[in-house]
C-alpha cells in the first residue's frame, strides 16, 4: 500500500507536468531540431496525439518499472526505452511519417528525476534501506510487511524475545580431508542451499550462513504470525528440516558416497536485534548469550547422540507442538541456577504407542539416575530400547551409569562449556 500511494502520487505529478509541457508547445521546439537532424522537415506526424499518447503511458510504466529496480537497473532500462524512442522515429521515415520523440524522452526524463528525488525522501529511502540490511534472507512476504509497516529502518538496537536455530554440519573436517575441494563446496553449498531455503520459506530470517553452518531467527524482525509462537515454529522447523537433510544425505550417499552429520541447536529468549556494521557491510542481527548458547547446544548434539539440542524456555515454549526428552541438567560451578536440556524427536502426537513408550521409560530413567538409584536407572534405560532401532542418547545415559557407579562422573569437556555458558 506505501508503494502504490508513492507511486500514484508520481504518477500525478510527472504526468501534469508532461501534459502541461504539451500545452505550452515546449516540445515542438525540440521536436523541430531533431526533425531537421534526421532531414524530416517536410514531412509531417501521421498521428499528432501519438507522441503525448506515448509519453503518458511511458510515464506510469517507467515509474513502476524504476521504483521497483536498483539505480543502476533504472538507468539501463531508461536507457533502452530512449533508443527504442529514437530508433522509432527512424523507422517512421520509412513509412514517410514523422515521429516526434520529444514528448516520451522529457516524460523518461522526469520519471528518472521524481523517482531521484523520491529515493532521498524517508519514504523513498525505506525499501533501499531494508533491502540493504535483509538482502534475500526473508520471505518475500515478510519483506513486504517490513516495507509496508511503520518500523523504523534505523534498528538502532531493541530487546526482544526470540528463538535462534543453529544447524551445523560436524564432520566438515573430515569431508574436506576425503572429497576434492570443488566437490566439498558442491556438497556444502546443496546442504546450504536446502536448509536455508526451506528454513527462510517457513518464515525464519536467515542471520548466518558460514562454509558449515546456518544460524536462522524467529520472532524477528517481525513476530511470527499464526497460532504458533517463536519456539514452537523454530521447533517444528528443526525437527522437520531432519527429514529434508536425511533425504539429501541420501543423495549425497549416491554423489559422494559420503553423508553429512549435521546437529542442531534450539534456544528462545531475549536479546538484542539491531542493524550492525555500516554502508559497505551492514545488515540486521542478533546477539547476546542465548544466541551463543545456541551455537553450543548445537555442538554439544554430537557428545549426547542427539539430532536437536533445546534450551529449557524452547521446550516449554513448544512443549504443546512437539514431543521431547531431557537429556541433561547443567549447574554452573558457583551458580545455584540450574539449566535442563531436552531433545526434539518429532511432532506432538506423531510418535508410534512404541516409541512414546520407549520415551516415557528414558524419561523414568533419567529421573531415577538423578537421584542416583543406579540398579533400577540400569532396568529402566534397557526397558525403553527399540530392538533393531539404535538410539545413541540412550547408550550414552547406560555409559554415564555406569561410571557414575565407579564414582566418576565428572563433566567431560562438553558438558563443562555448556555449565560455563549457562
Amino acid at each position: 500500500m506505501r508503494l502504490l500511494k508513492s507511486f500514484l502520487i508520481l504518477l500525478f505529478a510527472t504526468a501534469t507536468i508532461v501534459v502541461l509541457l504539451h500545452l505550452v508547445g515546449a516540445f515542438s521546439g525540440v521536436g523541430t531540431v531533431w526533425q531537421n537532424l534526421i532531414h524530416a522537415a517536410s514531412l509531417h506526424s501521421g498521428v499528432p496525439w501519438l507522441p503525448l499518447t506515448l509519453a503518458l503511458l511511458l510515464v506510469p510504466s517507467s515509474l513502476w518499472i524504476g521504483l521497483g529496480s536498483s539505480r543502476r537497473e533504472m538507468m539501463l532500462l531508461a536507457l533502452a526505452a530512449l533508443l527504442l524512442l529514437l530508433g522509432g522515429s527512424l523507422i517512421a521515415l520509412l513509412y514517410n511519417s514523422y515521429l516526434n520523440p520529444v514528448p516520451g524522452i522529457t516524460a523518461l526524463l522526469l520519471s528518472v528525476i521524481a523517482i531521484t528525488l523520491f529515493r532521498r525522501t524517508e519514504a523513498g529511502s525505506r525499501e533501499p534501506i531494508l533491502r540493504r540490511l535483509f538482502g534475500q534472507r526473508l520471505r518475500p512476504e515478510i519483506f513486504g510487511q517490513l516495507v509496508e509497516g511503520e518500523l523504523s529502518v534505523d534498528f538502532p538496537g531493541e530487546m526482544h524475545e526470540a528463538s535462534v536455530l543453529v544447524c551445523s554440519v560436524h564432520n566438515h573436517v573430515e569431508l574436506m580431508e576425503v572429497l576434492k575441494p570443488a566437490d566439498y563446496v558442491a556438497l556444502m553449498n546443496l546442504y546450504l542451499r536446502t536448509a536455508s531455503d526451506f528454513l527462510v520459506d517457513i518464515g525464519g530470517y536467515l542471520d548466518e550462513c558460514s562454509g558449515e553452518s546456518i544460524r536462522v531467527i524467529f520472532g524477528v524482525p517481525l513476530p511470527p504470525s499464526g497460532v504458533l509462537n517463536h519456539a514452537a515454529k523454530a521447533a517444528r522447523a528443526a525437527i522437520d528440516l531432519v527429514s529434508r537433510l536425511e533425504e539429501l544425505n541420501r543423495e549425497c550417499d549416491n554423489r559422494w558416497q559420503q553423508r553429512l552429520d549435521f546437529r542442531m541447536g534450539v534456544n528462545s529468549g531475549p536479546m538484542i536485534a539491531a542493524a550492525y556494521g555500516g554502508a559497505r557491510l551492514g545488515r540486521y542481527s542478533v546477539s547476546g548469550p542465548v544466541v551463543d548458547f545456541t551455537r553450543h547446544l548445537s555442538a554439544a548434539c554430537a557428545q549426547y547422540g542427539c539430532r536437536i539440542l533445546s534450551g529449557p524456555l524452547s521446550y516449554e515454549m513448544a512443549s504443546e507442538t512437539v514431543e521431547g526428552r531431557p537429556i541433561d541438567l547443567l549447574q554452573r560451578a558457583g551458580s545455584r541456577r540450574r539449566v535442563e536440556l531436552y531433545e526434539f524427536l518429532a511432532p506432538k502426537n506423531s510418535l508410534s504407542p512404541e516409541r512414546e513408550r520407549s520415551r516415557d521409560q528414558f524419561w523414568k530413567g533419567v529421573i531415577l539416575f538423578r537421584e542416583r538409584k543406579w540398579q533400577e536407572a540400569i532396568k529402566v534405560f534397557a526397558s525403553a530400547r527399540i530392538p533393531g532401532i539404535p538410539d545413541r542418547v540412550l547408550d550414552y545415559y547406560l555409559e554415564r551409569v555406569e561410571r557414575a557407579r565407579r564414582g566418576d562422573d565428572e563433566l567431560t569437556p562438553e558438558q563443562a562449556l555448556l555449565a560455563e555458558a549457562v
